[in-house]
């Protein structure tokens, strides 16, 4: 068989594919709709405290600190935690409502820092004296404990990634049991924002003897706070 036929008979299905496209991605998305059900089915019902679990237990073993809190508790407790910490300058959106109550709970020795200028004026200062920054999770797959950040202005991708200690906020409504189900239910197909950053916990590397080491890449720490419906919960994960 010649060059030329075998590329003749490759375009050839090409072109037949695309002939019908619409109905066959429409097939394939059945199928992988279908496969991701029957996964759910066979593992049994997973309900919003199994979710907060397995987010938990997650993400517990990727080395984060991770507790549950309820909706008018969480600002005080990051802000003790903070203090603790020793952390001076903190990264927030004081423009969203999660930032601006956490922005009110910080005590006098933590400094709340706001993302308004562009990076090529305060690259140096942000990369050697911001401390920690606060973000809030667009949503959570539970599977993986894998948080799912959709940057804006007020809240970059340099929040989340330039600052040793991230701090992110989670609600328990918004968790998802695996990556399939968050993007059907957010209907990612609908229209994807710019950038979409999925963290799974503290950044780390290894050399080639596998010692691992943490914070080379980014964030040293991470903390996730997950905003549960019932306050009885809290002490579940702690």
């Amino acid at each position: 068989m010649s060059a030329l036929t075998a590329r003749e008979r490759i375009l050839g299905r090409l072109r037949a594919a695309a002939s019908q496209p619409e109905i066959q991605v429409t097939e394939i998305d059945k199928r992988i709709d279908a496969h991701y059900d029957e996964r759910r089915r066979a593992a049994g019902p997973t309900s919003k405290r199994e979710l907060v679990e397995a987010m938990h237990s997650s993400l517990k073993t990727a080395h984060a600190d991770v507790w549950c809190s309820s909706a008018t508790a969480w600002p005080e407790e990051i802000a003790r935690r903070l203090a603790e910490h020793r952390v001076r300058r903190l990264l927030v959106d004081k423009g969203s409502r999660e930032g601006a109550a956490l922005a009110h709970a910080l005590p006098p020795t933590v400094k709340a820092i706001s993302y308004d200028r562009p990076i090529e004026a305060w690259k140096r200062e942000l990369f050697e004296t911001v401390d920690a920054g606060f973000t809030v999770a667009r949503s959570g797959i539970a599977a993986t404990g894998t948080l799912v950040l959709a940057p804006d202005a007020g809240s970059p991708r340099t929040a989340s990634l330039a600052p040793p200690l991230h701090i992110a906020l989670v609600h328990e409504r918004t968790l998802h049991p695996d990556l399939h189900a968050a993007a059907r239910a957010e209907r990612w197909h609908a229209g994807m924002p710019t950038n979409l950053v999925l963290v799974s916990g503290p950044s780390k590397t290894s050399d080639i003897q596998q010692t691992l080491a943490y914070g080379a890449h980014g964030p040293r720490w991470l903390w996730l706070v997950i905003v549960t419906e019932s306050v009885d919960r809290e002490g579940d994960h702690r």
